[in-house]
């Protein structure tokens, strides 16, 4: 059944993708983009570094900063090596943690503001507040072609936070800010976008990163966030 649903969605994104508004301010004339790597491969990503938000946060400044680029970007289907950090997606019975992540980060400064691709309703809102967790969240609902499907955003502003469910959010409407890491998880300031097919009846909180062995069904349920952000053809291969 989400074989059925996950195919039309993404015919319909790719079908009108020169309509999106840009998710985060960019000028591809003259901003750089940063492909990320948060996969074991990257031996510069040590235990003391993703453990400690501080270093962390300068190791994302510095990579930016040599690059001369505003924002780092990737990650969808990545495995990654930097949860490890954090039990929030370790199994509850000691078994296969989570790893694979669902959707794309844009890394940049805090404060950065966050528009909507497409109009949306606000569905739900919460304070994930675990270390390691999304921090300040929001989901969107949209309709397009009369196919309804959700964005979250992850890592947002607590005051990011004072909205309503079922408010709507014009297109290109600013309404959240990459937060700090008191509020958006402990992680250096970012955006975790996603797109998300069916919400499963959550609120507030959908899982941003699963376990390898159920890459199937959420890489299904999630497409590639691309397909709305449209930044991939813009990054940087060095």
């Amino acid at each position: 059944m989400l074989t059925q649903m996950a195919t039309p969605l993404i015919n319909i994104l790719e079908k009108n993708k020169h309509q999106y508004y840009p998710v985060v301010p960019f000028e591809p004339e003259k901003d750089r983009l940063l492909k990320m790597n948060f996969t074991e491969s990257n031996t510069e990503l040590t235990k003391e570094v993703i453990e400690d938000v501080s270093k962390f946060s300068s190791y994302v400044d510095q990579q930016l900063g040599n690059a001369g680029a505003r924002y780092g970007i990737g990650g969808y289907a990545e495995l990654r090596s930097v949860y490890s950090r954090s039990n929030v997606f370790d199994s509850p019975d000691g078994g296969e943690p989570r790893r694979l992540h669902l959707g794309t980060d844009i890394w940049g400064k805090a404060g950065t503001p966050v528009s909507a691709p497409i109009g949306g309703m606000v569905h739900s809102f919460k304070f994930n507040d675990a270390y390691g967790d999304y921090g300040a969240t929001i989901i969107l609902l949209h309709q397009l072609e009369s196919v309804a499907f959700y964005t979250l955003y992850g890592h947002v502003s607590l005051k990011d936070l004072a909205i309503t469910e079922g408010q709507y959010i014009n297109r290109g409407e600013p309404f959240a800010h990459f937060g700090e890491p008191h509020e958006n998880g402990h992680w250096p300031p970012h955006l975790h976008f996603q797109i998300i097919i069916d919400i499963e009846l959550k609120e507030g909180d959908y899982p941003g990163v699963c376990r390898l062995s159920d890459k199937d069904f959420y890489l299904e349920n999630c497409p590639d966030a691309d397909l709305l952000l449209q930044m991939n053809r813009y990054i940087n291969h060095e």
